[in-house]
């Protein structure tokens, strides 16, 4: 049987950054160590070059009445498709940060109303990429019902190095809905920050434009996407419509700045079903009237050509009537 993860965000969001504190549907609650790298810090946070190592810990306080045993153990974090930051469960294979922190034991025992420390190691690889990593430190509570609640402290690390932010839109596609167009692409994190985006879609036909304004994407970390669906509001049937959406990557530091990026973007085109087919008509009626018309100055008809019963018509000079003698054989 699947288990089933409740994970109790406590400054591990990091859009939001909230404190560490308890949840208030578990026993316990989980903090940082008040020590050389600050006291009340909502979460870890560092910077290190390749091949450097740290040494902190957690705080973990039994606020019940019973006795708690607690797995302690680290996971590499990504974004979920709510758009929240979320660890790797235990028996996921992390192979960034999650791999990089040891703690210095994998259960906890906590007595009630007491706290104890577990310290943790954080360990560089020499050949870490440079830019962010993102993971957690957890405290884990089996249940019945085969359910494990979750308490956990975000980490993010700079490793030294070139940071590289960027991002970039792809797969752009527009659809037809009545009077609406919806532009669907995905935004993707192409550097080595973690970022996150404001689009801005606009929507061009025959006839004007027209904007819509999406929200922020998530914070993205390396390598990440995020699928994205903007409705445009009254766009006027136009034989061809180009779709346009345009990003402005947004960098938060580790210190909770927010700096902008130069943006970028990305267009595409789409031609119009209905309007196709009524230009083939609109063609198809021009091209008979004049198929019409050149059958008429090549046949004059009869009012044209005035000859009958095998006899010419008189021709008049001067207002006589000459005829002309008609032979026969």
């Amino acid at each position: 049987m699947r288990k089933v993860l409740v994970m109790l965000f406590v400054a591990l969001n990091v859009a939001i950054g909230v404190p560490a504190a308890a949840a208030d549907d578990v026993p316990w609650s989980v903090g940082t160590a008040d020590n050389g790298y600050g006291a009340e810090r909502p979460n870890y946070s560092y910077t290190l070059n390749p091949g450097g190592q740290v040494d902190d810990a957690l705080v973990v306080t039994n606020r019940g009445t019973t006795p708690l045993v607690l797995a302690v153990y680290a996971a590499d974090g990504f974004t979920n498709d709510r758009g929240q930051l979320d660890l790797r469960a235990k028996d996921a294979k992390s192979t960034d940060l999650g791999a990089w922190v040891h703690a210095a034991q994998s259960q906890a025992t906590v007595l009630p109303g007491k706290s104890v420390q577990v310290p943790f190691t954080l360990t560089i690889p020499a050949d870490a990429t440079a830019g962010d990593h993102l993971g957690g430190i957890i405290t884990s509570l089996a249940q019945a019902g085969d359910v494990d609640r979750r308490l956990a402290i975000r980490i993010r690390v700079r490793v030294s190095g070139e940071l590289k932010p960027s991002a970039a839109v792809d797969d752009l596609k527009l659809r037809r809905s009545k009077s609406d167009v919806i532009v669907t692409y995905t935004v993707s994190n192409t550097g080595n920050a973690i970022v996150s985006a404001r689009p801005s879609v606009s929507v061009a036909g025959l006839f004007g434009t027209a904007q819509a304004e999406a929200g922020d994407t998530p914070q993205l970390l390396p390598g990440e996407s995020w699928k994205v669906s903007t409705t445009v509001r009254e766009v006027k049937a136009s034989p061809r419509l180009t779709g346009k959406v345009t990003l402005l990557p947004l960098l938060t530091d580790a210190a909770g700045s927010t700096g902008t990026l130069d943006t970028v973007s990305a267009t595409t085109h789409t031609w119009s079903i209905t309007w196709l087919a009524s230009l083939l008509v609109l063609a198809l009626c021009g091209a008979t009237v004049i198929v019409v018309r050149r059958r008429g100055a090549a046949d004059p008809g009869s009012d044209a050509d005035d000859r009958h019963d095998g006899h010419d018509v008189p021709e008049e000079r001067d207002g006589e009537v000459a005829r002309q003698d008609v032979s026969t054989s």
